[in-house]
């Protein structure tokens, strides 16, 4: 049985420490812990004199009976996981963006790792391609919330809580060319950032929610506004979209959630019963006009959506269901 686990991840978001603890490890390690763990952490931005050799004294030190990673970047040398791997450490690594990292990133980790957890049902068949049979389908998530829901008095109509980017840009001033007006949080906003309790109150007192995918966008008239945007369509890599954890956060904290459709979101909520999608600005103007002066049936859709979340998508539903199949592979 797994007990003790030594937890490899980001201390800050972005790991920039004025951005303030990362969602990962409130995410993650903090319900390691509530769940009766014995986490043992090495954190990627903390100023070791050497992150490496952190990694295999504390491995070496705690025995742990797993070792979790959330890979990012190249924060991890192949020669530490090969180290840990010879020694003989059971190893899992959750990868979380490969709907467009799997080709030029995930493919060339997933090997090192005893069991491999997965955000995108589509590359299950190219890790067992790899050799890696033990692949488990994992997803984001919500940290918990108990806020009220019903009956609440708004203080937004339209919100989006996000990064800017061009894509993000264009798309909120089209709105408010449509005559919609939209209050826009995150990096790069004339609001600024908000904090993670701030984006609670956010998404429970806003009307609609709106989640805008920062991924590759094809339309036309985005691509012709600008020819940065060309370069920068050609130039992204996030050339899929995925489901990220902004889809389970807005109705586990109380919002109505009007989306960009992402492949395989139906597996988590009723599309029209627990939110709403649109494929294009076009249709995303017509449903938030539409939902502004039907509110009966907005507020349903909403209550239906925070319910599904609060009961099957915080981050304490997805540990425990990948740690029930982790265990599984660890007693074989």
């Amino acid at each position: 049985m797994i007990r003790k686990i030594l937890y490899i991840g980001s201390a800050f978001e972005n790991s920039e420490k004025s951005k303030g603890e990362s969602l990962n490890k409130k995410a993650f390690y903090s319900n390691f812990l509530e769940m009766g763990y014995e986490v043992h952490p090495v954190w990627y931005d903390y100023q070791y004199d050497n992150l490496q050799d952190e990694i295999l004294k504390e491995a070496d030190r705690s025995q742990p009976d797993m070792i979790f990673f959330i890979l990012q970047t190249d924060q991890i040398e192949h020669e530490t996981l090969k180290s840990l791997k010879e020694k003989g450490y059971f190893m899992v690594n959750f990868f979380g963006d490969d709907q467009w990292r799997f080709d030029n990133y995930s493919k060339y980790y997933a090997n090192y790792f005893n069991a491999c957890i997965t955000t995108d049902k589509f590359s299950i068949e190219k890790y067992l391609s790899l050799g890696q049979k033990n692949i488990i389908r994992g997803q984001w998530a919500s940290l918990e919330s108990h806020c009220e829901y019903k009956n609440i008095e708004y203080s937004y109509e339209v919100s989006f809580i996000g990064g800017a980017c061009a894509y993000r840009s264009w798309f909120v001033k089209g709105l408010e060319r449509r005559g919609i007006k939209v209050n826009c949080f995150g990096d790069r906003w004339e609001n600024g950032r908000v904090s993670y309790d701030e984006m609670e109150k956010i998404f429970s007192s806003t009307k609609i929610n709106l989640n805008i995918s920062n991924s590759t966008q094809y339309d036309l008239r985005y691509l012709l506004a600008s020819p940065r945007n060309l370069i920068n369509t050609l130039r992204s890599p996030k050339n899929v979209s995925q489901t990220k954890a902004r889809f389970f956060e807005i109705p586990t904290q109380g919002g109505f959630q009007l989306a960009e459709y992402v492949p395989s979101l139906e597996d988590y909520f009723a599309i029209g019963n627990e939110i709403s999608c649109y494929k294009d600005i076009d249709e995303a103007a017509l449903l938030i006009k539409y939902y502004l002066s039907h509110d009966k049936e907005r507020e349903s859709i909403k209550e239906a959506g925070v319910k599904r979340a609060r009961l099957q998508h915080t981050y304490r539903h997805r540990i425990e269901s990948f740690m029930s199949q982790i265990e599984k592979i660890y007693e074989n």
